[in-house]
């Protein structure tokens, strides 16, 4: 039998100081992870992903910025907490994606997916609007930038039909509490 060869890990490529800034910036403790791989195995994005959830911990935890900054998965992540509840140390990994993807910016790495960075602004927007996300909105401002309104439209028709989008947005009753966040 023989093992298949991953990529190789030289220890020059480890920045020693890069875990311990993402534990700081996160406000969790990823080095609890036991790669048990719940958060993957329950993760709805995991098939558009090149690393799983668990996988990124691990290049986080083994100091890998360069592939951790560049890989697809924390662009794919939208932060629905599946991973989080699954997760047995109760780790934050959607907070650590959040980070990972703000370092990301910050030292301009190449971001992997088209377009997704749009995505990821409009629903700030909305949240900064309405004080969380109103799906239906979100999709269209996204559609409207890339001038491509009628590519998905039969989705989102069966979505309104499920009741899965709402036509007007839910507002928290405290609106302003939250747009204070954004000025900060």
């Amino acid at each position: 039998m023989t093992i298949p060869k991953g990529p190789t890990i030289r220890l020059n490529d480890l920045d020693l100081k890069f875990s311990g800034e993402i534990k700081r910036l996160a406000g969790t403790d990823f080095h609890a992870c036991l790669q048990c791989r719940s958060c993957s195995s329950g993760c709805p994005f995991s098939d558009y992903m090149d690393y799983m959830p668990n996988g990124v911990m691990r290049l986080v935890q083994l100091g890998l910025k360069r592939e951790a900054l560049a890989c697809k998965t924390i662009w794919v992540c939208v932060g629905c907490h599946t991973c989080s509840i699954q997760c047995p140390m109760a780790i934050d990994i959607p907070g650590v994606m959040d980070v990972l993807r703000e370092k990301a910016l910050a030292e301009n790495v190449r971001i992997p997916e088209p377009d997704i960075l749009n995505f990821h602004r409009e629903v700030l927007n909305s949240v900064e609007r309405y004080g969380r996300t109103h799906k239906l909105e979100i999709m269209m401002r996204y559609k409207l930038k890339k001038f491509d309104l009628l590519s998905d439209l039969d989705v989102g028709v069966r979505m309104l039909a499920k009741r899965k989008l709402d036509l007007t947005p839910s507002r928290v009753q405290r609106v302003g509490d939250v747009k204070k966040l954004f000025q900060e």
